[in-house]
């Protein structure tokens, strides 16, 4: 009786432990976002059309004069330019670590006790050895085009652009996404900019459906894998 007791006591402690280790599991960053198109982060800005109420029978209207040698590039809040990607990166780092030591100690000596004398001789000695390497590399290529739309233009002229992009194909989504700030002055005269003149830009590819599902782990070696994973 008490045997069976402790055998359950075990197996209730093995079944917590199984329990928390999933939980972990399922608590694990590699667990991928949820995206989902309009984003309002990402959506145009909501614009007022109405016309001005014009005063001593003008016809001007403040932010939105044409001049007849001015480009038509986006420079107020609801104009849109095309963000041509331009995006390359590519790192690596490789590092060697190697040491060395050894010691030894050796010291002679006689004794003498009464008529028995003798010598003796005795020596120690260590060494250490240590090596190891290791290298990592990462390269990235992101080229397209997506068009966004200016959100905001600031005090000193810089304009806000967000804006996302969808593509449904046979077996899923794909999808762009862009903020960022930019400079008048850098938008040339098809209204293009390239995407390394966009200051603190945030730039997201991913996809989602089928072809996103097989490329992703799955929940069993996302487990594995987690970090407090004590194996």
């Amino acid at each position: 009786m008490t045997a069976w007791c402790l055998n359950r006591a075990g197996l209730a402690k093995l079944w917590g432990m199984l329990c928390l280790m999933f939980l972990a599991g399922c608590s694990s960053n590699y667990l991928p976002e949820p995206v989902a198109p309009d984003a309002p982060e990402y959506a145009p800005p909501a614009l007022e059309f109405s016309l001005p109420t014009p005063s001593h029978g003008s016809l001007y209207r403040k932010g939105y004069n044409l001049a007849l040698y001015q480009d038509r590039r986006a420079y107020r809040v609801g104009d849109i330019l095309t963000v041509d990607l331009e995006e390359k990166t590519q790192a690596s780092k490789k590092a060697d670590t190697s040491t060395s030591k050894d010691s030894s100690l050796q010291g002679s000596g006689s004794y003498g006790f009464g008529n028995n004398t003798g010598s003796g001789q005795a020596q120690l000695g260590g060494g250490r050895d240590f090596s190891g390497n290791g290298s990592s590399s990462q390269q990235n290529q992101l080229t397209g085009a997506i068009t966004v739309t200016v959100a905001n233009v600031l005090p000193n002229g810089v304009l806000v652009i967000r804006g996302e992009k969808w593509l449904r194909l046979n077996q899923g989504d794909e999808y762009i996404r862009l903020v960022g700030l930019v400079r008048p002055e850098d938008v040339d005269q098809a209204n293009r900019i390239s995407s390394q003149r966009i200051a603190d830009a945030r730039i997201s590819y991913g996809g989602r459906g089928t072809l996103a599902e097989v490329n992703a782990p799955g929940w069993g070696m996302r487990f594995f894998n987690d970090p407090i994973f004590p194996f």
